[in-house]
C-alpha cells in the first residue's frame, strides 16, 4: 500500500509557502510506516523542532489502474476520508536550501494520521466538499474541494501515468492555507462537512 501526497494544490497555500504555481500535479510518497490509524497519538520526534500540520482530503483507491484516462478516473476510488500530512518544516527547509530530496521531512514514522472514510456516494457534489481542522477547539484550516487546482480525477489520471495505482492506496489531495506548528499537548480534530472523522493528540 502506498501513500501518495499531492503538493501545491491550493493557491493560497502556495502563496503562504512562497512556492511557484505548478503546471501539473506535484506529488511525493510516504511509506506505509507513516500511517497512523484509530485516533492513535502522534509522538513528537526528537529530530525536529518544527513539526507542522497539514489537513487534507484523502481518496482510497479501489482497483488497480495504470495510465487512467481522466474520464474514467472517478471509478478508481470509492471512499473519501481526511488525514494529516505532518511535515518537519525545519528539515524540509534545510533540504531545499541544499537542493536535496526532502523525504525525511515528510515520510518519517507516524507522519500520516488517517481518519475514518465516507463512501463517495454520500457526497452530492465531489467538487464542493467542505473540510476543516481544529486544534484545541479552534479552527486553524478550512478548505473546500472546489478550490483545488487539480481536482480528484486529474490527480488520479496524472499520477497513474508514472505509478500503478493499487487497491488500498491512499491519495492525499493537498492542503489549504493555514498550516502551522503543533506542540506537545495539542489535540487535533479533523472534520468533513461537520462530521468529525479524525482525532490526534500530540504527545
Amino acid at each position: 500500500m502506498k501513500v501518495i501526497c499531492i503538493g501545491r494544490n491550493y493557491v493560497d497555500h502556495i502563496k503562504e509557502l512562497n512556492s511557484p504555481l505548478p503546471s501539473a500535479p506535484v506529488f511525493f510518497l510516504k511509506p506505509d510506516t507513516s500511517i497512523v490509524t484509530r485516533n492513535r497519538p502522534f509522538f513528537y520526534p526528537d529530530f525536529s523542532k518544527e513539526i507542522h500540520y497539514e489537513v487534507e482530503l484523502v481518496l482510497k483507491v479501489c482497483k488497480v489502474g495504470k495510465n487512467i484516462q481522466k474520464k474514467f478516473a472517478s471509478s478508481y476510488y470509492n471512499e473519501i476520508g481526511i488525514g494529516l500530512d505532518f511535515t518537519a518544516r525545519d528539515l524540509q527547509d534545510e533540504c531545499k536550501k541544499k537542493g536535496l530530496p526532502w523525504l525525511i521531512s515528510k515520510g518519517f514514522d507516524n507522519a500520516a494520521p488517517i481518519g475514518k472514510f465516507l463512501v463517495k456516494s454520500a457526497f452530492p457534489d465531489l467538487r464542493n466538499i467542505n473540510f476543516r481542522l481544529e486544534i484545541n477547539g479552534n479552527t486553524v484550516q478550512k478548505g473546500n474541494s472546489k478550490d483545488m487546482i487539480f481536482p480528484f480525477e486529474e490527480v488520479i489520471s496524472y499520477v497513474s501515468k508514472f505509478i500503478t495505482l493499487k487497491m488500498g492506496d491512499l491519495i492525499y489531495t493537498g492542503t489549504p492555507v493555514g498550516v502551522g506548528p503543533v506542540k506537545i499537548g495539542d489535540r487535533l480534530e479533523a472534520y468533513i462537512e461537520g462530521e468529525k472523522l479524525l482525532k490526534c493528540d500530540i504527545r
